[in-house]
């Protein structure tokens, strides 16, 4: 799908602003998503990622390599084939990952022209790479689907290699634009069960102000196998998914400091 030989870079005008065609690397798409925002949803998997969760399920997408070259152009036109019935059905785009603000030009060329086709758009990110949002890429982006991996820079770090704050730093710069924000914290249980954490987390995001629902996700081992096909060892093969209990208790947390977790 992402073969296609490479559209003549191009501008277009809109209004005072101008949009270039941008290269960038594509792994994967699903076209019919129903949990990455509302409605259906076109969801866009862009390759290379900073972080270096234990359980992540797609490790296939930790480098750029591991994506096909494509540009925004040619993204943009298998799109525009399902405008209309992303319409109708009350979804709109998504970009996932991988990370996409690795590759924030290209995100920002995909969302702008998402707005152009008139789709509701969502950026799904850890928020680690906040900084390489400009306003113009938030200006496109009607909700973000803020990952919050955990909440103290010591579990933060054990989980994923990377320091807290700039997560933080972004959920706070989106409370200051007002952004709609889906809140996701995946349950795992001896690593990010702890109720204390979860229960400052819930406070934070519930003083945002702009967190519309909180979705606990059930830590599961689905990409085991990708690690190991990797060559990648797989620390958590031991740990097991919460408990039904573990799940409604967190999700229980969530709803305590006044959030919605369905």
């Amino acid at each position: 799908m992402w073969c296609r030989a490479p559209s003549t870079p191009g501008i277009e005008r809109d209004g005072a602003r101008q949009s270039m065609t941008v290269r960038g690397w594509v792994h994967s798409v699903e076209s019919c998503g129903t949990v990455d925002g509302p409605g259906l949803r076109y969801v866009l998997f862009l390759a290379g990622c900073p972080l270096r969760c234990l359980y992540c399920h797609n490790p296939d997408t930790h480098h750029l390599h591991d994506g096909t070259p494509t540009d925004s152009g040619a993204v943009l036109a298998d799109i525009a084939r399902t405008a209309g019935f992303l319409t109708r059905a009350h979804g709109g785009v998504t970009l996932s990952g991988g990370e996409p603000l690795v590759q924030p030009e290209f995100s920002a060329a995909i969302l702008r022209g998402c707005k152009g086709l008139g789709l509701h758009t969502a950026l799904d990110t850890s928020g680690h790479l906040g900084l390489h949002a400009d306003d113009h890429l938030l200006a496109d982006t009607d909700l973000v689907l803020l990952d919050i991996k955990a909440f103290t820079e010591q579990t933060h770090r054990a989980l994923t290699g990377a320091p807290l704050r700039p997560t933080l730093e972004f959920a706070e710069r989106l409370a200051g634009l007002g952004k709609p924000v889906w809140l996701r914290y995946v349950l795992v249980p001896g690593l990010t069960d702890n109720e204390a954490e979860i229960t400052a987390l819930a406070d934070f995001a519930a003083g945002l102000g702009v967190v519309e629902r909180v979705d606990v996700l059930p830590f599961h081992k689905m990409g085991e196998a990708k690690w190991a096909a990797l060559g990648l060892p797989y620390r958590l093969t031991d740990t097991q998914p919460p408990t039904a209990e573990q799940t409604a208790r967190t999700r229980g947390l969530f709803r305590a400091a006044g959030l919605r977790a369905p």
